[in-house]
């Protein structure tokens, strides 16, 4: 009973961890989704079905290859996928940083426009204050901060979902939907299943931190049945927030700068005035804590390299670094939250498409059967469960 105990937490625990990572500041404020499924109508929804079955199709496989071979990092994954093509990693390597980049510049845009539509401030101005913030907590007081982002990441979450659930009822989501099928049809399937696979590919930026995690899932039976319970999870949430701004999507877009944080503009028109200001407080939180935690992983993975040896001071370093980084994302930050999260994500998740989310369900998928049915197989597994 106590292994099974153990076995299941272990499961649930990556399938919640993939939640948390895919559940951020972008989808709270359902940015993302109004930007690739509500445009497209109620074909949208199914558009989000497809990048949950791609994401966590993709996950799967990541993390069998990753676990089965006992690979120490998301290089030496990649390696594996890409053999005898190694070299091709390099592919990921630029993907990676740049939606890292985008991550941090998205988290000070998103901070901004719920500062903006919240109390009234100007959009430049709260970016240079947003920006400054994460600067000085990043120096002195990240831990605090990055505490409280994580609590309220949870916080955030449960109000979201209970948004989503009010807000589809006050808006009459039936009506809406069947409406919408009545007027489109089906013209818009298409381009709705395409912005799927771009969205499950922009989303594959987790891979490294839920491999890193996957220790505690054994086999791959264990990783199939964790990427399912994911898959669950994470389709529920994403389809309660399209039914949501489906419903109010016609009063959002007509009010201007609504479609920036259309969770926050539709919270506001139900009328439940509690509900907006602990959303919109919890919202800022988490986008900023979630800048702080991509800044302090990207100078950590820099702050040793050998061209910033010269500097002897490990302060200066972390400081030079972070410095950079703000700059960097703060003036990409000013083309707005959702040119951030349409451009910038969107390219991205094409660069995705081919290079990660197809050769993981495709190569990776084959190379992963073929190497869990080699006799010498079980022997592996056994020294990496040892270990």
């Amino acid at each position: 009973m106590k292994k099974l105990f153990a076995r299941m937490s272990g499961v649930f625990s990556i399938a919640f961890l993939v939640f948390s990572t895919h559940a951020g500041g972008g989808f709270a404020s359902g940015n993302q989704t109004n930007t690739y499924f509500i445009r497209f109508g109620w074909p949208g929804i199914i558009g989000a079905v497809l990048a949950m079955i791609l994401l966590n199709w993709t996950f799967k496989e990541a993390i069998v290859m990753y676990n089965s071979r006992g690979l120490k990092s998301y290089k030496e994954l990649f390696e594996t996928l890409y053999h005898p093509f190694d070299r091709l990693e390099i592919v990921f390597e630029f993907f990676y940083y740049i939606m890292i980049i985008m991550a941090i510049a998205s988290s000070i845009s998103g901070s901004a426009s719920a500062m903006y539509e919240f109390f009234g401030w100007g959009y430049g101005i709260s970016v240079v204050a947003v920006s400054s913030f994460i600067l000085v907590i990043s120096i002195f007081g990240e831990k605090l901060v990055r505490r409280m982002g994580s609590f309220m990441g949870i916080i955030i979450l449960f109000t979201s979902i209970l948004i989503f659930i009010v807000g589809s009822i006050k808006g009459d989501f039936i009506h809406q939907i069947s409406l919408n099928f009545y007027t489109e049809g089906f013209k818009n399937l298409r381009p709705a299943l395409v912005s799927g696979f771009i969205y499950a590919g922009f989303q594959c930026v987790q891979i490294p931190s839920v491999i890193s995690c996957s220790g505690v899932l054994k086999d791959e039976r264990e990783a199939s049945m964790s990427m399912k319970i994911s898959f669950i999870i994470n389709t529920v949430a994403l389809v309660l927030s399209c039914v949501m701004l489906l419903s109010w999507s016609k009063y959002y877009n007509s009010v201007e700068g609504g479609a920036v944080i259309p969770t926050l503009t539709s919270t506001r028109a139900i009328g439940i005035g509690w509900m907006s200001k602990f959303y919109v407080a919890s919202l800022i939180i988490c986008l900023i804590s979630t800048g702080l935690s991509i800044i302090f992983g990207f100078v950590s993975r820099f702050e040793n390299s050998k061209k910033l040896s010269r500097i002897e001071s490990i302060g200066i370093r972390r400081f030079g670094l972070a410095l950079f980084v703000i700059i960097l994302s703060m003036f990409i930050s000013m083309a707005g939250f959702t040119n951030i999260i349409k451009y910038g994500y969107g390219y991205c998740g094409y660069i995705a498409i081919s290079f990660i989310v197809l050769p993981f369900i495709t190569v990776g998928y084959y190379k992963n059967k073929k190497y869990l049915q080699a006799d010498f197989q079980p022997k592996l597994l056994l020294v990496k469960i040892k270990n």
